[in-house]
């Protein structure tokens, strides 16, 4: 008769241990694997030339749109850029599309650029994320590019203000001069 308690208290055991092995996906792993995938459709795509970070931390993917034919800027450089940085909600999807629900969506999402006053920026090129300063020592006066940036190169896990973590990034820069001090 005192078996019982010990098979129970077993079996709840068992119950809760199993319980804790649970492998479901969150939405932020979706989201981190989404992004992950893209990254490397890009990778293996022609059009894109890899750059390993100067960190060591990985590489972006690089499509040459202008070609310059200027100096390149040193990681303690100030320069002027024009960019535009964006990504995607869903990566599978068009920049506008509509849902089943007859709603338009806005999946490209344009976080930061300068094309709204055309005035390139000032900024340190060891002031920006990792995967921003790797494409700026490589660029050359005059170059425009598209980068794509991995999430470890970008903002990494934990994100920024108004960007999740794991967020797979795309800029289009254009370096504008490199600021003589």
């Amino acid at each position: 008769m005192k078996r019982y308690p010990y098979y129970f208290v077993s079996i709840l055991f068992a119950l809760l241990f199993s319980a804790c092995d649970d492998k479901t996906e969150t939405f932020d792993d979706q989201w981190k694997l989404d992004n992950e995938a893209q990254f490397a459709a890009i990778s293996n795509n022609s059009e894109y030339v890899r750059i390993n970070s100067q960190s060591g931390k990985g590489y972006i993917m690089v499509k040459n749109l202008v070609t310059g034919n200027g100096e390149t800027p040193y990681f303690t450089s100030q320069v002027k850029v024009r960019y535009t940085g964006w990504y995607k909600n869903v990566w599978s999807m068009p920049d506008v599309y509509t849902d089943d629900k007859g709603n338009i969506i806005q999946n490209k999402v344009i976080f930061d650029t300068t094309e709204t006053t055309k005035i390139p920026r000032t900024f340190s090129v060891n002031g920006v994320v990792d995967g921003f300063s790797t494409a700026l020592q490589r660029m050359q006066l005059g170059d425009k590019w598209e980068v794509w940036m991995p999430w470890k190169l970008a903002y990494g896990e934990s994100g920024n203000s108004t960007i999740k973590g794991y967020t797979t990034l795309v800029f289009e820069i254009e370096l504008v001069s490199i600021v003589k001090q």
